[in-house]
């Protein structure tokens, strides 16, 4: 059987009482159950925030690489140090609450750091009007959220003010993601029945979720051994 690697990055700011935090492990449980061999690495990007990017950051990110001077390398060292995380994983899980309708500073640092030119997209004018291509490639993505209203899922009431999952969805492709899969709990800063229901749902859904990602990779790997 093959083994497979999985990222999970964690954004929230609380250590306690985190209901993202409450899905990873789940998920984290669930995950090991079904594919024991499979290797696990953590990035806690809410206890320790990546670096957020800056003028000295993006001319180095932009200097070729055998151009570079030494600190402009370890401008760029953690980034690459996240990056080699993203290349190694077959499934990248992103457990994220919603801050002020979109993702936590802490998370948009760690893309920033890692949706980087010429490491996870490449640009190319010949392209016309979208110069910019993936360069990942045959990975999942799980996003977990959790949120303190409800209804920004399309069609709902708050749907105009999601900007959390939609922004992961987009920016997912530059993790190299074939799919993008949301599980999320609601009604938080109401504290009531649905909120008990929503929490309940989405830990239900984790098993569902990790046999559609683990049948995705079957299908990967049958398309593979067909190209052979």
């Amino acid at each position: 059987m093959q083994t497979r690697s999985v990222l999970i990055v964690e954004a929230s700011a609380r250590q306690r009482g985190s209901l993202t935090r409450r899905l990873a492990a789940e998920f984290e449980r669930c995950w090991k159950e079904a594919h024991p061999g499979d290797t696990l690495l953590r990035r806690d990007v809410g206890r320790e925030p990546p670096r957020i990017i800056d003028e000295s950051w993006m001319a180095a990110a932009f200097t070729a690489r055998d151009e570079r001077t030494p600190s402009q390398r370890q401008a760029l060292s953690l980034s690459d140090t996240l990056i080699g995380e993203i290349r190694a994983a077959d499934l990248i899980v992103i457990a994220t609450p919603m801050y002020n309708y979109g993702m936590p500073a802490a998370l948009k640092a760690w893309f920033d750091q890692v949706v980087r030119i010429n490491e996870t997209f490449d640009f190319d004018l010949a392209r016309g009007d979208f110069p910019l291509q993936p360069m990942l490639r045959r990975k999942q993505v799980l996003a977990l959220t959790s949120c303190g209203e409800f209804g920004f899922q399309p069609g709902g009431v708050r749907q105009d003010s999601s900007h959390l999952v939609p922004h992961l969805k987009t920016l997912s492709k530059y993790l190299g993601a074939e799919g993008v899969h949301h599980i999320g709990i609601e009604y938080q800063e109401f504290a009531d029945e649905r909120h008990e229901r929503s929490i309940c749902q989405a830990m239900a859904a984790i098993v569902p979720a990790i046999g559609r990602i683990s049948g995705s990779f079957e299908m990967e790997g049958v398309s593979s051994r067909r190209r052979l």
